[in-house]
């Protein structure tokens, strides 16, 4: 459990890291997301991204574009760069909407 005294950020990072951990070795490298791993992990973390998507090859595309290294599975740092666009486009679609309270934070 998370100290109360972390920051959001921290407890941020700590989430995403047990996360991938969770998903990542039920199929060999214990370090490394095989293709039955990532789609569960969507599937499991990120099931409206999965299901808003028409396309059946989703996550084929998602992990021909995540695995840099070509080796047929998604390590941590190919899987941040995931998480990093996604929270980009959340970011950018979320800017747009209207507030509640009114305010325009920069």
């Amino acid at each position: 459990m998370s100290d109360p005294k972390e920051s959001n950020l921290q407890n941020a990072m700590e989430a995403i890291i047990q996360v991938f951990h969770s998903y990542s070795g039920k199929e060999g490298d214990k370090y490394k997301l095989s293709k039955v791993e990532l789609k569960n992990l969507l599937k499991g973390e990120l099931s409206d991204f999965l299901t808003g998507s028409k396309d059946p090859m989703v996550v084929e595309k998602i992990m021909a574009d995540l695995d840099e290294d070509q080796d047929g599975q998604v390590d941590f740092q190919e899987f941040i760069i995931l998480v990093g666009v996604l929270t980009i486009a959340c970011n950018e679609f979320f800017k747009d909407c209207p507030t509640d309270s009114g305010s325009n934070k920069d």
